[in-house]
């Protein structure tokens, strides 16, 4: 089933890290994926449905550079197939040595409309990469080929991406600080919960920035705070 217009124009309002606490709070603490980074933080927040691909160690015999010749190469069907508004989600092992794709791959995915990629390995042309109108988050440039080091050999199927479990269809979202996965399952009350906490932080902000103490405020334990977060959200329509 598509994420939902609303929710994913929610989840493009909100940080990774409100939505960090959110699931926190429902005893999700491993969803935050591990030493990615975006190429081109200046970019929109991603958000979308997660399609996999699986990298295994690559075995020599079965994984010579005529593999590309093949049609039913995974790596070129799931480029070719992820669909619109998904995010392609690439379990390399956490292993940047060798690339999880380059920037003609990438940019066929933009091309398809993709909502971006991530890999815990590495990129491959990482330049050309960040100029491209699409979120892509890795670890580190990879000049090598995958043949080095990884064979692709499964799409749309559960992976562990920079220890994080990802489920096909789970709901990838992604910002200029990183990426983390929610349960599709709840990912309504996830960006209903996030849309208020943001609301309430940028409340606080305003209050911290113009000389407030954080005693009572954040968290909200006076009931003034409360009184005036709620002054602040008639005033400013939030």
């Amino acid at each position: 089933m598509a994420l939902d217009p609303l929710v994913r124009k929610q989840l493009a309002a909100v940080s990774t890290a409100t939505l960090c606490t959110a699931l926190f709070r429902r005893g999700l603490r491993n969803q935050f994926i591990q030493d990615v980074r975006p190429l081109n933080p200046d970019l929109p927040t991603m958000v979308g449905e997660a399609y996999t691909l699986r990298y295994i160690p690559a075995r020599e015999d079965l994984n010579p550079i005529a593999v590309f010749q093949d049609r039913t190469h995974p790596q070129r069907v799931a480029v070719d197939q992820c669909p619109q508004g998904a995010v392609l989600m690439i379990d390399s092992r956490k292993d940047p040595r060798a690339a999880s794709a380059g920037s003609i791959l990438v940019s066929r995915l933009m091309k398809r409309g993709a909502a971006g990629i991530v890999t815990d390995g590495g990129f491959r042309d990482s330049p050309e990469i960040a100029r491209l109108n699409i979120p892509a988050y890795h670890n580190r440039p990879s000049a090598p080929t995958n043949l080095t080091l990884h064979q692709a050999q499964d799409i749309n199927v559960p992976i562990g991406c920079g220890d994080v479990a990802v489920f096909p269809g789970d709901i990838i979202v992604g910002d200029a600080e990183g990426v983390v996965v929610i349960p599709v399952h709840l990912a309504q009350e996830i960006a209903d919960e996030a849309v208020e906490m943001t609301a309430y932080e940028d409340f606080v902000t305003e209050q911290v920035l113009a000389g407030r103490s954080i005693i009572g405020l954040y968290p909200a334990t006076d009931p003034q705070a409360k009184a005036d977060f709620e002054t602040w959200r008639h005033t400013n329509g939030r």
